[in-house]
């Protein structure tokens, strides 16, 4: 048996606290793109995630993504409420060799909780809370867990750990990205569009609070890639300088094309251009660089050309959502699935032998890799798109997904959780404390025209 080490151990403990930071900065981001009276319903479905998908690994939902199975398609129960779980020894199956097991699981389970947290924004404004944890609970089981198991898992069938496939996904690109993007596509479909949509604009309420969640996410994905390499050492440095030249290559493209394309550049365009590189570099980060040797020059430009990519497609795919007059609320699907599927697509094109242990991509003249990486696409997208549609078509035969019409006019703070995001004190003289003995000061006029009635 390996004897842990503590660096190795450490590092993965503050990813894993990295990338649990990572959830709450969805719920900023997401939280500042949505109008001001869904600002708490939609930071609330963020956090009671990180809750309830941590109750639901740590029962089965590890087991079945990890633990030993009969074939390739899911674990077995054998780690349920994590028997067999070590604190002091490794895993038997050499996932992370160095670090307790229990290390391994917390980290895998940040994970978990945030894909699920990235749909939020698929039917933002419009989820029936209780509704909503029924389908969290379910959709982490029947759809997470298998995808997490086919490409990471002991012998799954898509991964480069013993599978057949081989497709290679370093941190999440199919199991994370892909896979919430493509759910968020499904749900944009049953939830349908919201009240107003095409007709009123729906613009961001709180740009502070979006750059706010886009830093978050970029601070705690380093977390996120470089951890993957359970491990601190060369390939965690290389994961992690990649990591950041795509995130800056992506920004500034998606800040040009919205300036050419809209006349000025965006802030709330920029940060999702952030988003978008990283999304697209999390499959590639630990599979690229060192080419054609250790480099530092050409070692920056298969990240830079995934940012670059993931700035232009990301765009494009949101154009596309907007003509197709799809209300994916907060573009999903156009970040992260199609992201997603870019990063996934260009780690066949820039994989390099040294990183990879054999298999390398087109920028080593090799193709085998491509087809590996279309099958892993692939199948993703058919296993997400068709279990979600199908979970989210019961529960809304059953129970209802959507609020009610008088709900979403109202907002989810008031109407699913009794809360407003903000509170605002009357100012001027009839806030002014009074004595006892002070007669009460007499209000203002009301200005010429005023209703009297408030807005929505």
């Amino acid at each position: 048996m390996p004897e842990i080490d503590t660096g190795d151990t450490a590092w993965v403990l503050i990813s894993a606290a990295l990338v649990m930071l990572m959830t709450p900065g969805v719920a900023f981001f997401y939280g500042g793109l949505v109008r001001s009276k869904n600002v708490a319903g939609t930071i609330m479905q963020c956090f009671a995630i990180l809750g309830v998908v941590s109750i639901v690994w740590v029962l089965w939902g590890y087991s079945l993504a990890f633990g030993p199975d009969q074939g390739q398609l899911i674990g077995d129960l054998s780690w349920f409420g994590l028997r067999n779980v070590s604190f002091d020894t490794p895993d038997p199956f050499g996932y992370a060799p160095t670090i307790p097991h229990q290390a391994y699981m917390i980290f895998q389970l940040m994970f978990a909780v945030i894909t699920p947290a990235l749909i939020v924004g698929a039917f933002a404004g419009r989820a029936k809370f209780s509704t909503f944890l029924i389908f969290t609970v379910i959709w982490v089981t029947v759809v997470y867990a298998p995808v997490a198991h086919w490409v990471w898992g002991n012998d799954g069938w898509l991964g480069s750990f013993g599978g057949h496939v081989k497709a290679f996904d370093f941190a999440g690109g199919t199991v994370v990205h892909i896979n919430a993007g493509v759910a968020a596509l499904a749900a944009a479909l049953v939830f349908g569009k919201r009240i107003g949509f095409g007709k009123v604009p729906f613009q961001p309420h709180n740009v502070f609070m979006v750059v706010l969640g886009a830093v978050l996410l970029w601070f705690g994905w380093f977390g996120f890639n470089a951890g993957s390499a359970v491990a601190a050492g060369g390939l965690a440095t290389n994961a992690f300088v990649v990591t950041h030249i795509a995130t800056a290559a992506s920004a500034i493209t998606w800040a040009f094309i919205s300036w050419i394309h809209m006349g000025k550049p965006s802030v709330v365009g920029t940060a999702t251009g952030a988003v978008a590189g990283l999304v697209a570099i999390t499959p590639a980060s630990g599979f690229i660089g060192s080419w054609p040797a250790a480099d530092g020059y050409l070692n920056t430009m298969p990240a830079i050309l995934i940012g670059v990519g993931a700035g232009l497609f990301c765009y494009l795919a949101v154009q596309l959502r907007i003509k197709l007059s799809l209300d994916d609320s907060l573009d999903v699907w156009g970040v992260h699935g199609i992201g997603g599927t870019w990063g996934a697509f260009a780690t066949g094109l820039f994989a390099v032998t040294a990183l990879s242990g054999g298999a390398a991509g087109l920028i080593e003249l090799q193709a085998d890799q491509m087809w590996r990486q279309l099958v892993g696409i692939g199948a993703v997208w058919v296993w997400s798109f068709t279990l979600t549609f199908i979970i989210l078509k019961v529960l809304d035969m059953t129970l209802g997904v959507r609020v009610s019409e008088e709900d979403e006019i109202m907002g989810l703070d008031i109407s699913q959780h009794g809360e407003p995001a903000y509170v605002f004190e009357e100012v001027g003289p009839l806030a002014v404390p009074q004595s006892p003995a002070s007669p009460p000061p007499t209000p203002p006029p009301a200005p010429p025209g005023a209703s009297g009635s408030e807005g929505s």
